[in-house]
This record gives structure tokens, sequence and C-alpha cells, in this order.
């Protein structure tokens, strides 16, 4: 992470029509950090990725992106960012290293095939690298989106509520790709209706209602804004989750201890 920003946003709104989507939102993106815009459906996410894309213009406001003005220089902010939605966007026909190759060739770089495999490897898809698309699971495909989605390099990545619909399993899958990005440098928008999800991946938080940012920080910054924990241990029982990941032998996913503080104030629960 680095202390240069790779997206700023000042006072940015939006309406359609009379319905006030953006409010004002301020919120930087450190180079190299996930940021995670938490926030209801109709809060407003979507509406700021899509400025962000430069595929809306905000009515007030600015934005810039990689150093670039979303407004004055949108093509070199295009050219900055690479952008998965809430629906993969592969083609089921062709195979997975096709789907790669192909997007290469239309970005016009040089041995697209090379470009494709090493994608392939680095999300772990190179055992179904020549199996049509039709054929993978929710978390492949959205493994393979995002691989298309960074073909080029692009610094800057939007990913707009990219688990939606996935199960328990391929959810964990896209989180370690996230994670393995910022780690190479990427700086990484995602916005989730998910609280977990933004627990599990942000570097940092900002909660978006009604198109105001009413808080933002670090996980530890949020839950001081709560009253001080009532602190009792009590006996830990494994969620749905957890149980589900164990039983199809993903036992790594449950928890190491088998007591856990659980209780933030209020009664004591029964122990």
């Amino acid at each position: 992470m680095t202390t240069i920003s790779a997206i700023e946003m000042r006072g940015l709104t939006k309406s359609f029509g009379d319905l006030a989507v953006l409010r004002g939102v301020d919120l930087d993106v450190p180079g190299g950090s996930i940021v995670a815009l938490l926030g209801s459906n109709g809060a407003g996410k979507t509406t700021i990725v899509r400025i962000l894309a430069t595929l809306i213009a905000a009515d007030a406001g600015t934005a810039t992106v990689a150093g670039f003005d979303v407004r004055t220089h949108a093509e070199e902010v295009r050219r900055s960012i690479a952008l998965t939605g809430q629906f993969t966007a592969v083609d089921e026909i062709l195979s997975g290293r096709e789907n790669l190759v192909l997007v290469a060739r239309l970005r016009h770089l040089k041995d697209p095939g090379a470009i494709a495999d090493r994608l392939l490897d680095r999300f772990g898809l190179t055992d179904a690298a020549a199996r049509r698309v039709s054929t993978y699971s929710g978390g492949m495909r959205r493994r393979l989106d995002i691989a298309m989605s960074l073909i080029g390099d692009p610094p800057v990545l939007y990913l707009d509520e990219p688990t939606t619909g996935l199960d328990p399993e391929a959810r964990r899958e896209v989180w370690r790709a996230i994670k393995d990005l910022a780690g190479r440098g990427t700086s990484v928008l995602l916005t989730t209706q998910y609280l977990d999800e933004a627990e599990q991946l942000a570097d940092h938080i900002a909660i978006l209602h009604e198109g105001r940012i009413l808080v933002e920080g670090t996980l530890a910054e949020l839950k001081q804004l709560l009253p001080a924990a009532t602190v009792e241990y009590v006996e830990r029982q494994p969620t749905l989750e957890e149980v589900f990941l164990a039983v199809i032998g993903r036992r790594d996913a449950l928890p190491d201890n088998d007591h856990d503080a659980v209780h933030l104030g209020g009664p004591s629960p029964e122990t």
C-alpha cells in the first residue's frame, strides 16, 4: 500500500430525475490497497463505479483515477482501469484459454498465448484451460472474468459485488484472488453488501447510505465506534457455512479454537 491515491473522489453528486442517488461523496483509495464500499441495494455503489469508469458523468464534484480526471481525461482513465461487474462477461462457448487469448488480441498485445497461460496459472485455471467455460463452476467463471479484466496490467480494478450468487467455497476462491491482486500492487475498489466480505478483504471500509458516506476507516477504527465490549468466554458453535465447508472437505475453514470471545455489550449470554 502507498500513500498516493489511486482514486480520489470529492463532492460527487448524481441524480436520475427527481431521485438523488449520490449526495456529495468523498473517498480515497490508496495505491495497492483494497477499499470496500459497503452499502445495501440502492445505496449508490454501482453509480459510483459507473462514474469512475467514465460510463456516466457526475452532476457535480470531481474524481480522478490514476491521476487522470474522469471528466476531462476519460480515455486515459479507461486505459488505467479494469471493471468486473455483478455478472461474468465470459464467452461460454469458448474455452478459458480462448477467452483470454481473444481479449489479449483485442487489446493488440504481443504473444496473447503467453499472456493467457500466465493468467491461467496465476488464477489456478491451468487444468481447465482447454475446457468450455460452460462447464466451469461459478467460482471458476468469476476467477476467469477477473483474469480477463487484468489483461494489459491496469493499475486500478473495480469489483462491483463480485461474489453475488456464489456459494461459500466459490466466494473464498474469489477472495484469495483479490488478496493476491492487492499483494501484487493492484489498487482495488470493492463494492459489496456482504459485511463478512468487507471484513475479510478490505484495508479500509467506507459505509455508504442513501448516497452519503456515513463513516470510513479501518476495521479496527470502525469497531471503536461501538461501546466497549463486555468480554465473556463461551463455547463457540460453528456457523452453518463452516459446517458446509467442512462437510465438502474444506476443514481448514473451521475455527482453530473451541472458544472465542463473542459477546459485545448488552446482556450476558447464557453459557
